[in-house]
This record gives C-alpha cells, structure tokens and sequence, in this order.
C-alpha cells in the first residue's frame, strides 16, 4: 500500500515544531503549541467542547476495534468515578499472536531513521490534538477529573510532555552522525581509512503500564519516547481508564498506515477482569523496555523481576513542604489550599506534609502561633471549596474505594484541624465527592511518625508540628531518602533556612519549589522547562523528561569498512 503521508510531506509540516521544541528544551523558556484554554477550540468547530462531548458519547455502546491480530475476545466493563458506565469494549489479545506480529515492523521502523520517526509521531501528537475535547471526556471519566483538569493534563499538557520525549529522543539519536569518514596517518605508510556509518537500534518491544490517575499524561512520555527511538510500543492500560490509551492507539495505527509503516508498532493490550497481566507482559523476553506509574510495590517487583528489560518506573513518595516563614502569608495560605484541594489530592506531586515550628512563624501579618496557621489554613481550605459548584470544579471524584478508605481512616490519627464534608454534584448525582482532610500530628511523638512517613494517596494532609527550622530540615532529608519524594516545597525569608532546605534537595535529588505564593503550584510541572521527578530518589527511576529518559532506549551499532 502506498503512503498517504509521504517524508516530505510529514517533514514539511512538522520540522518547525520539533525545532521550536528543541530550542525549548535548550532554553527551558515557556513555550506550548497546544492551547490550554477550551476557547483556542472554536465555538462550532469539530473540536468545540459539545462535538468532543457528542463524540465522547457516541462510542458507549461500541466495540472499539483496532484491526490488531491475534484478538481472542472483547473486554470492556469501565465504569466513570462519576457513576456512569462508558460502554466501550476493547480487543483482547493472545499474545503469542500480537507481539510476533508488533516485531515484524520494527526493521522498517528503524530503517526510516530519527527524523522521519519524529515526524510521523508529531503526526499522531496532532491528530490527538485534533480530538481534544473528546479526549478530555474519555480522561474525565476513567481519572475522575472535573473537566477542565481533565481538558488541560489530560489534553494539552499530555501533548505537550508527549512531544518532549519526542524532542529529547530525536537529540539523544542525532548525538552521532549517521557516516563518518575516518583516516589514521602512518607516517610514510599510507594511511588508514575506513568509512564508518552508526545506526540508532531499538531495543525491542516497548510495554507501557497505565495508571488509573494521569492515563495519558503519565502515558505518554514513555510511549512517545519509545516510538521516536525505533521501537514498537504496547500499551497495557489500567483497567479502570482504558479509553483515554485506546484511543490514543487508535490514531497511532491509523497514522502508522498513512505514513506507510507497520500499523502493530503500537497495540493494545487490554484485560478482563482480575486477569493482572501486567506481570506477564513485564517479563516475557519480547518486552525490552517497561514504562510505570503506580504503587511502590509493584514498580519494585518490576525492578527486580523484569531484568531483560529497561524499567521506568514512577513510585510513590511522600511530598513535603517547610513553613518556616514567610513575607505573604494570604498568598502563602491560599497556594497551599489549592495545592492540596486540586483533584482531590489524587496527584503524585500534591503535598502531604506540612512542617511547621510549634514555636509558630513570621509572618507579614505577624507571628503566628503552629496553632493559628493550621486553622487559617483549614479556613482557607473552606473558602476556596464553601461553593458546591466550584468545589467541584477543583476536586473532580475519589477515584476508587480505596483513596475514599484511607481518607475516611486519616481522621482517626490525630486532632483534626479540617474535616473532610461531602460535597454533591448534581450532573453526577453517584459521584464521589470530598473535600480535604488536615490532621496535626507532632513530628516528636514516635506515635505519629508512622503516619506522616507513609504515603498517603488522597485528600489528606499533615501538619506536623516541629521543634525548629533544624528539625525541619531534618525530617525533610529523611523523608526524601528513605521514601522518596516528587516535590519538596518551602516557605521562608530566611537565607539560611532557604540554603539548608536547598542543600538537601540538592543532596537527595528533590525537585524544590520555594515561597510560590502566586498563580504557580508545587503540584504542577510545565512540559519543556520543569522536570517531573529526578531519577534520583526512591519516588522515581526516571525525570520527564530527560536525556536519561530516552537514551538507553536504543543502542548505537556501528558498521566500518576500509574506504
């Protein structure tokens, strides 16, 4: 079959948006060529908010078949954290068909070269785009995110961390030039001459494992950079949020075929109930690359179970914040509120721990007693989330039974200095609504310290009363050492107290936010210019994104012949 998208074309269209991007990640300024408002989408157009929603409805009901071999049976059975059934089912694969058939197109793949791969995954990055707001609905209602969450992370900033990995993948393969002409001098002798050409060679089989949280933003840097890098990628999606992938894969296919390349380069690998295949995939000798978000447990058992293979993993942490002082304490107050009401606290970057002076904190306003600010806090809570509608605008829906345990347990460890209030959604009356909990626990009781040193996935935090800046930063460098953490945050006008906190993260690869009193957020990262994670303490194996991320993805094999 001829290609409808032929190099040039691909090229032409997109050569300036991967230039601009790796001028980008050069200069970590702002940039993004996906809007992130629903206004930039058109009123009337096919990617207004009422055509993806129409969109987004007309596939309940139906079999979302993407023409993958080896399909054995059809799974389905999601049901929205807003209480809706989506109705979609899935191919299921038999794997002793799918991965042959996913290899057989690899050579192709690799032959095509770095640029022409980048292309051809700008390519499905648009289509994506293109599809916005039906995306948004699919991530809405498999993560749980209010809307315009689910619009902006599940939308644009997905794309957006997905061309990245392309750009950091497209650097990392131009590093060595494709030919080179090397001659050695041997004094009266002839010299030696070779011509020499090097090949960037994929690893294999990329699998990537989605979450239930972030299907598409975590999903994409590990499945973009695996592409771009020469390999076939095989989705395996978390089987409460398959949609958002499915359809990512979709398109992937589809462009794959245009472009005339092997559409099994990327497939699905949707599960029935219970079937966890997760751990099959993870160690068949097929897969040579695994990407991961998810639980502790199991991105340690694919660390030391999955040894043929390149593991990315993203753990849990436990994220910390020191208030030791500050110079704007309304600014201050309003941040954190929404730094822990936002999504329900349902992000690996949302704050847990709040370390705050029992002796109190200065402030502009005066000194504030460890007391004082903790209830101002819960206050500014209240009022960010006292308005039903806007409440749940923020906080989106607990997205599974256990986020909902563990936040109705949280309030069994300590005094409780915010209670967490049912909130009603009246388009989702069966959604799970809830607002945050704060419990002040004391970092000096050996009693406490079990609770504030896990992880606690959810609405709730911890104000720890400490006994100095000192002890702070103490339990700061423990924390990130021994649990991990993917955002450390810190209130203070001190320099001393700003260098100490400074040197820890330096110390334990944390990446810090200092005195955000403003529109910017220690729970959010901006695609091209921050880095989500380090790569360098237990919350993470991997930054997105990083040359790290992408290099070890494919090898440099070299052929040298005399000249």
């Amino acid at each position: 079959m001829a290609a409808e998208l032929t190099a040039h074309q691909l090229i032409a269209q997109h050569r300036p948006t991967l230039d601009l991007a790796l001028e980008t990640i050069r200069t970590r300024a702002y940039w993004s060529p996906h809007p992130e408002h629903p206004k930039a989408y058109g009123e009337n157009g096919s990617l207004d908010t009422a055509a993806g929603k129409a969109a987004f409805d007309a596939l309940s009901g139906t079999r979302l078949d993407l023409g993958q071999p080896g399909t054995d049976g059809w799974v389905g059975g999601e049901v929205s954290p807003y209480g809706i059934e989506l109705g979609v089912e899935y191919p299921h694969a038999d794997l002793d068909v799918l991965l042959p058939a996913m290899q057989a197109g690899q050579k192709a793949w690799r032959d095509a070269g770095a640029e022409l791969r980048a292309m051809v995954c700008l390519e499905i990055l648009k289509r994506i785009a293109d599809r916005t707001m039906e995306f948004a609905h699919a991530v809405m209602h498999t993560s749980g995110q209010a809307f315009m969450m689910a619009f902006q992370a599940g939308g644009p900033h997905a794309q957006d961390r997905g061309m990245e990995a392309v750009a950091y993948a497209y650097v990392e393969q131009s590093r060595t030039p494709e030919t080179a002409e090397w001659t050695k001098p041997q004094g009266k002798r002839d010299p030696l001459a070779l011509t020499k050409r090097f090949t960037p060679v994929p690893r294999g089989i990329g699998l990537v494992v989605g979450c239930n949280t972030f299907p598409t933003w975590n999903g994409y840097p590990g499945l973009f950079a695996s592409l771009a890098t020469g390999n076939a990628v095989l989705v395996k999606p978390h089987p409460r949020a398959v949609l958002p992938l499915a359809l990512t894969v979709q398109v992937a296919r589809d462009v794959l075929t245009e472009a005339g390349f092997d559409p099994n380069l990327v497939a699905l690998a949707a599960e029935r109930p219970g079937e966890g295949i997760a751990k099959t995939l993870a160690t068949r000798p097929e897969i040579r690359i695994i990407d991961y978000t998810g639980s502790t447990a199991f991105g340690d058992w694919l660390e030391a179970n999955a040894r043929q293979a390149q593991v990315y993993t993203e753990k849990a942490g436990v994220n910390t914040v020191i208030v030791e002082s500050t110079d704007d304490y309304k600014g201050m107050l309003a941040n954190l509120a929404f730094s822990l009401s936002l999504y329900s606290g349902q992000m690996c970057t949302t704050p847990q721990n709040l370390l705050i002076p029992r002796d109190g904190i200065r402030t502009d306003q005066g000194d504030k007693t460890y007391d004082e600010v903790t209830a101002d806090l819960a206050r500014a809570v209240d009022g960010l989330l006292g308005d039903d509608a806007r409440a749940n605008a923020l906080l989106g829906a607990i997205v599974n039974p256990d986020v909902k345990a563990r936040l109705e347990a949280a309030a069994g460890l300590g005094e409780v200095a915010l209670a967490s209030r049912e909130v009603a959604n009246p388009e989702f009356p069966d959604a799970v609504v809830r607002t945050p909990v704060i419990v002040k626990l004391d970092g000096a009781k050996p009693e406490d310290e079990a609770a504030y040193t896990s992880e606690c996935f959810g609405p709730v935090s911890f104000a720890v009363a400490v006994d100095s800046a000192d002890h702070a930063v103490e339990l700061l460098r423990r924390s990130v050492r021994e649990k991990g953490a993917m955002t450390v945050g810190a209130y203070t006008t001190a320099p001393e107290v700003e260098e100490a906190v400074q040197e820890v993260c330096l110390d334990e690869a944390a990446q810090l936010s200092l005195n955000l009193t403003g529109g910017v957020y220690v729970n959010q990262t901006a695609a091209f210019s921050d880095f989500h994670g380090s790569g360098g303490n237990p919350a993470a194996n991997a930054a997105l994104c990083d040359g790290a991320f992408v290099a070890n993805r494919f090898r440099v094999v070299e052929v040298r012949r005399p000249a």
